[in-house]
């Protein structure tokens, strides 16, 4: 499946063509590698002008370069699991933890599974941005928080005493 790809020169919604090759060339590598293409992909998109690439849904597996690199692009990535123990696995078994989501019609049992994904939010059921809560990630995806509480004591500098202990009578 390898492409020519300077035929898409002004062909994608990027801020200048390198962004959209870069795109268009990680479709292609990646169903090279093994992704299933669902839906959109790297060709030429119908449009005569304007830096366009295809809206691109690919189904991947757990340890494919998209499972662990983000195209930043629009470009959708599928991870399908049996379970919830292997959804979880999978949720978890990556070097960051910025962000993920809960869907589920036992609102309880959302959060129980949400307790366990190791990212800095959690959206369960499509919940909103709250931007009073902290935000921030886990592992690579940075420490501390920002917003709210949390957010301001990055500024804080915070003193601890120590006293002697009393001596006994």
């Amino acid at each position: 499946m390898t492409r020519d790809l300077r035929g898409f020169a002004g062909q994608y919604p990027e801020v200048r063509w390198p962004n959209g090759a870069r795109i268009a060339v990680s479709i292609v590598l990646n169903v090279e590698e093994g992704a299933e293409l669902v839906a959109g992909g790297a060709d030429k998109p119908a449009f005569d002008s304007g830096y366009f690439v295809q809206p691109t849904v690919l189904r991947v597996q757990p340890n494919d370069t998209l499972a662990r690199e983000e195209i930043f692009g629009p470009v959708l990535v599928i991870l399908t699991y049996e379970d919830e123990e292997e959804a979880i696995r999978i949720a978890n078994d990556t070097i960051y933890g910025l962000g993920g989501g809960v869907w589920s019609e036992d609102l309880d049992h959302a959060v129980a599974v949400a307790r366990q994904i190791r990212t800095g939010q959690v959206d369960i059921n499509g919940g909103p941005f709250n931007g009073n809560a902290p935000f921030g990630g886990y592992k690579q995806s940075g420490n501390g928080r920002e917003n709210g509480r949390y957010g301001l004591e990055e500024f804080l500098e915070f003193k601890a005493m120590q006293f002697p202990v009393a001596a006994k009578a």
